[in-house]
């Protein structure tokens, strides 16, 4: 090849060159100055807001409340006198009690044979032969239900039993009773129980005959008193309940027919007039326990 053609070919190749470099020179430049698109936020998910858990309302328990006003003026009194047709006796003598006393306020405490109805009697506060702390065998949150001195009835028409009524928890103080007495006939023991701690009352005790039984059931301490009157006690405390007989209207040419603990010369088996018969030693500790305290019997 001649030398000049050969020179030719060598300047198209650099200018071939120049060419390419100076199309990739261009991009370059473009690619540099172009701004650069704005990035792109990453998706959030939404924070999820935590919804409360509502507080639910409380349910109010048993019979609606009742806070009405009630004139007790005209209404009978519970005590031991007491005959009151309308209210009724324990139908389920067997069971125990809540281990709490109920009393009535100063002003003392309407009595409902059931909650949602008119008032039947007054308990007043005080009572001259006690009987206004009674133990409740039912509660609830605007209403107890309790056991009370008197009588539905008399046994010669029919009526016989431990009597019962409703009281209004705002009429009332209600305190625990850690004390209460059980009594086995059959067994023939009788057991003071404090504080969860059982004490047997020592010695032999009469009961009831077949024609005047001692009640069977759960009652309570109306008071503990001493009746001079009464020669066979001896000068011990009478420890009376507020149970009263099945069969007897009344007794001692009084219309009551109160069943007691008390002492007696003559206390073993089936002998009495219902009342529990006990010795001195017996006697003593039993008139320890508080009025209100819960007393059962058993066959």
């Amino acid at each position: 090849m001649s030398r000049r053609p050969r020179r030719r070919l060598v300047v198209a190749l650099i200018a071939v060159v120049a060419v390419v470099l100076l199309v990739v020179g261009v991009v370059v430049v473009r690619h540099l100055t172009e701004p650069a698109p704005p990035p792109v936020a990453a998706a959030q998910s939404p924070t999820p807001t935590p919804t409360p858990t509502p507080t639910p309302t409380p349910t109010p328990t048993g019979h609606p409340q009742d806070d009405r006003p009630y004139d007790l003026a005209g209404l009978p009194t519970v005590d031991v006198f007491a005959v009151i047709p309308s209210l009724p006796v324990d139908d389920a003598p067997e069971q125990g009690t809540t281990g709490e006393v109920a009393r009535p306020l100063p002003a003392g405490a309407p009595v409902f044979a059931e909650p949602g109805t008119a008032p039947v009697a007054a308990l007043p506060r005080e009572l001259p032969y006690e009987g206004s702390i009674v133990p409740i065998i039912e509660r609830e949150q605007h209403w107890v239900r309790v056991l009370l001195v008197g009588r539905a009835g008399v046994p010669s028409a029919g009526v016989s039993g431990q009597l019962t009524g409703w009281l209004r928890t705002a009429d009332v103080e209600i305190s625990a009773m850690d004390t209460s007495i059980e009594v086995s006939l059959s067994a023939g023991t009788i057991d003071l129980v404090r504080g969860g701690a059982r004490e047997r009352v020592p010695g032999e005790f009469a009961w009831g005959t077949d024609a005047t039984p001692t009640p069977i059931g759960r009652t309570f301490v109306m008071s503990v008193r001493t009746a001079s009157s009464l020669a066979y006690t001896r000068g011990h405390p009478i420890v009376y309940l507020a149970v009263q007989s099945p069969t007897l209207d009344g007794f001692g040419g009084i219309d009551v027919a109160i069943t007691a603990f008390h002492y007696h010369d003559v206390h073993s088996g089936p002998i009495s007039n219902g009342c529990l018969r006990v010795d001195a030693e017996a006697i003593s500790l039993l008139t320890q326990v508080p009025a209100g305290t819960a007393v059962r019997i058993t066959p």
